[in-house]
């Protein structure tokens, strides 16, 4: 169906919370629809149709060109009643009333508009309101001439006909999953529908969605932390924590000093944090903004540099939070960069040049890149990047550098660049992950329009303090780094060994690898070693580069990496 009726005027359409003077426009059309053409009411000498619930239910209309040519009423909770009260006894229906429980009712498109995209657009904007709202589940009371259009969004008749003048009504329901679940398929089109659409609501029109990261382990341990013993029973490898504990003066300053820490009001700006991370690297203070980890830094330059018109190029496969919050936060116009598996996802410096001739706004380049683990050494990215155009920002994630040596990092090269900025994330090689510090590293115009909207207080003072502990021991930190190479040759000797397991060779702290196409694929894996305490990352969901058989497994200790290949090998083998 076209979103218009052949022959009329068409332009947006302007979806809205009803006001008060479009409430007497509204209570108008319910007069025509259902006293004079449908017979349900009677008509009356003020050709106006209203009702108790009008007091606390909202409106949400649809406007063609100033025209009202549809609305569509929300009854929330904690009212008197909902319009279902009137033709049913609530212990007759299959569901509860609650706190969380939304009627839709009064779904109305005037005639011309029939037959149009106009009561999915109605349908959906009362969908959106409610899950926004914290609704759990939706009941409503369709007339049967269109119930076909409250079956296409997911809710289900519950077996009661209802009678009202010259109509029939279907009672239907669904919980707001699983309408949410059955909209899925409708994306493209909802998408479609969006750019025609000037959209009122005072809600985003899409669920803005979450990036899905590790972490599934807290399942285990509780999400309140009521369970934290079990930490010492599960392995969390599905992410990439260090196995390793941080340097022993870091320790000591926190356990020492927690009570006052922990009471006491940071530094506004984390002068000395930022004075800490210039030293340790070479270059200025005003090269250096800090942040409460990488996925702060991100989400703060990068809303603040882009718009849904900006063009960024990212690698593929990647971290993953980078579409996310290009494609699913801003909206941006995103290309990628692919990677070959034949040639075990390596970057060729050469290649990501070719791409200079294109209009990016910005280029997102994770070195080593996760998931692969694969790292461009800075003698060979260096004079690529000098080559880039100046108008486009050139973002480099640096988390797991010092894996690959600390003299590869591109953090004074940046400090002097137009246009290339460092993120560096203190997580993962400094064993801080639970302490969340990054920072940005770049030149000073770079990073000034970002100092204006960084909030006071940004990173906690028991993470300062651990993150400058930190940086005051690169011995303790070299010689951990030296070990997880070690331990990640004989972790990646102990994986090859299980059926042909393919290995993407890499310098980080985590190992990629394919498991064989005739065997359990990764979902299926990752379930059955989750039974036995191990949680590993099933890596479908960051690219589709990647297939249905690809693990990511972060590098343990020497125990816990012969446990873990273990409890996979049982996984690997474990009959249907």
């Amino acid at each position: 169906m076209d979103l218009f009726v052949k022959g009329r005027q068409t332009g947006s359409l302007r979806v809205a919370i009803a006001t008060d003077q479009e409430r007497d426009i509204i209570y108008r059309l319910r007069h025509d629809v259902y006293a004079r053409e449908l017979g349900q009411h009677s008509n009356n000498p003020e050709c106006k149709l209203t009702d108790s619930l009008d007091a606390f239910n909202i409106y949400i209309t649809v406007s063609l060109n100033g025209e009202t040519v549809g609305f569509i009423s929300v009854t929330p909770p904690g009212g008197p009643s909902y319009s279902i009260d009137k033709y049913v006894q609530r212990r007759d229906l299959p569901f509860v009333f609650d706190d969380r429980l939304y009627e839709i009712r009064l779904f109305t498109v005037i005639k011309p508009y029939r037959g149009s995209q106009i009561a999915n657009v109605l349908m959906y904007a009362a969908f959106r309101w409610i899950e926004s709202h914290g609704g759990t589940r939706i009941m409503a009371i369709g007339r049967l001439e269109v119930l076909d259009i409250y079956l296409k969004v997911g809710l289900q008749p519950v077996g009661i006909k209802i009678q009202s003048g010259g109509v029939q009504f279907e009672v239907l329901t669904a919980t707001v999953d699983m309408i949410r679940r059955n909209l899925a398929c409708y994306a493209p089109i909802l998408r479609k529908l969006k750019d025609r659409i000037d959209w009122q609501l005072g809600i985003p029109f899409e669920k803005p969605a979450e990036c899905f990261h590790g972490g599934a382990f807290f399942d285990a341990i509780g999400e309140e932390f009521d369970a934290l013993e079990r930490s010492k029973e599960i392995i969390n490898a599905d992410v990439l924590d260090a196995w390793f504990p941080p340097a022993p003066r870091v320790l000591t300053a926190l356990q020492e000093y927690l009570s006052w820490l922990l009471r006491t009001s940071p530094p506004t700006g984390c002068e000395g944090l930022i004075q800490a991370i210039a030293g340790a690297r070479n270059v200025d203070s005003q090269n250096i903004l800090p942040g409460a980890g990488s996925s702060d830094l991100i989400f703060r330059a990068f809303r603040q540099w882009l718009k849904p018109d900006s063009r960024v190029l990212i690698l593929d496969p990647t971290y993953g939070e980078y579409a996310h919050v290009l494609e699913r936060v801003i909206g941006c116009r995103v290309d990628r960069l692919n990677l070959s598996r034949r040639d075990g996802y390596r970057l060729d410096p050469a290649y990501l040049e070719s791409y200079f001739d294109n209009t990016y706004d910005l280029i997102v380049l994770v070195n080593p890149n996760s998931p692969t683990g694969r790292h461009v050494a800075r003698e060979q990215l260096e004079p690529v990047l000098k080559r880039a155009p100046v108008r486009t920002r050139i973002w480099i994630d640096e988390t797991y550098i010092e894996y690959a040596g600390s003299d590869q990092s591109l953090e004074q090269f940046a400090a002097k660049s137009e246009n290339v900025i460092v993120c560096k994330s203190m997580s993962k090689v400094y064993a801080l992950s639970g302490a969340r510090v990054a920072y940005l590293c770049a030149s000073p115009h770079q990073l000034e329009e970002l100092r204006a909207i960084t909030p006071p207080w940004a990173v906690s003072l028991p993470a300062q303090v651990a993150a400058v502990m930190a940086l005051q021991d690169p011995e303790y930190y070299a010689e951990r780094y030296r070990e997880t190479h070690r331990l990640r040759a004989e972790l990646v000797t102990n994986l090859s060994a299980l059926n042909a397991m393919e290995i993407v060779p890499g310098v980080a702290n985590f190992v990629l690898c394919h498991l064989p196409p005739e065997g359990p694929d990764a979902a299926t894996v990752c379930d059955r070693c989750r039974a036995n305490g191990l949680f590993l990352r099933n890596t479908s969901s960051m690219s589709s580069r990647l297939g249905n058989h690809a693990l990511r497994i972060a590098v343990k200790d020497a125990e816990t990496n012969r446990c873990m290949v273990e409890i996979l090998n049982r996984a690997l083998h474990e009959s249907e």
